[in-house]
């Protein structure tokens, strides 16, 4: 092995860095020719596959389950810092939006676990540093742009919540959690405000999966831009309108359930279903 100096190691990572950027720009910045570069074939799944594709994540979380456990503690912390905020700030009503959020960034906060499942798959070691991969994939930018979409999607949500509550309760806020559930159950505009939320909250939803659902893993396993990923997560998606209703209601089902505890939940639900959305994408599409 030779031993480098150090301003020969200096210029090696400016040059990989270099690279990064370089590929990263094309990735985001697709020729209209490359649309047809990435060949896939979209498949027709049933419930079967759904199932099959969370046992495979369980078995992912199984064989990580320190790494992935390590990685995931973050989310329940996160989960409890912002229903902290809205409960100290007067932003009670957002305390339900935030927490059902966390199904509209899933796609996004899973990329690490959809290249640890892919490194597993072709045998290659595997740790929780190996998550931080994607920072070196040459579709990185990609992934940053399509992450950047969906993290204003969720913003847009929490602004329709919050509106949602002004004309329904609001203006004022509610002066405890207490009388906010109060009013929130047993006044008609209360129930005006759960209806109208979760119609508009379903909305969000099916525009998430559509985007992401598939596009992230087509990402993280091809050099690919965003055109071209959310543009196969959509012909997914079309071809599979029922199973993938299923898929975003378990996931949606799943992140609630692993939210109830303090969050706690998500440290096993996050991985889970982060793997499981590997599997399904290796279900789904072909090259």
């Amino acid at each position: 092995m030779t031993i480098r100096n150090p301003v020969e190691w200096g210029m090696s990572q400016v040059k990989l860095a270099s690279d990064i950027v370089e590929h990263a720009s094309h990735a985001v910045y697709h020729p209209t020719e490359d649309l047809d570069a990435l060949r896939t074939e979209i498949h027709h799944i049933t419930t079967a596959d759904l199932r099959d594709a969370i046992r495979l994540g369980f078995e992912d979380f199984k064989a990580y389950r320190t790494d992935v456990v390590f990685l995931s503690i973050i989310y329940p912390i996160l989960g409890v810092v912002l229903a902290r905020a809205a409960l100290g700030t007067g932003l009670i009503p957002l305390l339900f939006p935030l927490a059902a959020g966390f199904a509209l960034v899933g796609p996004f906060a899973g990329v690490g676990l959809y290249e640890m499942s892919r490194r597993r798959e072709q045998g290659i070691s595997n740790g929780w540093s190996d998550a931080f991969g994607v920072f070196t994939s040459p579709s990185w930018g990609a992934i940053a742009v399509l992450g950047f979409l969906v993290m204003m999607v969720y913003i847009a949500w929490l602004v329709a919540a919050e509106t949602i509550y002004m004309v329904t309760l609001g203006p004022e806020p509610p002066i405890s959690m207490t009388a906010f559930v109060h009013d929130m159950f047993t006044t008609g505009a209360g129930w005006i405000m759960i209806g109208v939320g979760m119609g508009v909250g379903f909305l969000f939803a099916v525009m998430v999966l559509a985007l992401g659902a598939i596009a992230f893993p087509l990402l993280i396993d091809h050099p690919v831009g965003v055109d071209t990923a959310i543009w196969t997560s959509m012909r997914a998606m079309m071809a599979n309108p029922v199973p993938m209703a299923l898929w975003g209601l378990t996931v949606a089902v799943g992140l609630f359930v692993g939210s109830i505890p303090a969050f706690v939940g998500l440290i096993v639900i996050m991985p889970v279903l982060g793997h499981a959305t590997w599997h399904l994408y290796r279900k789904l599409v072909s090259h």
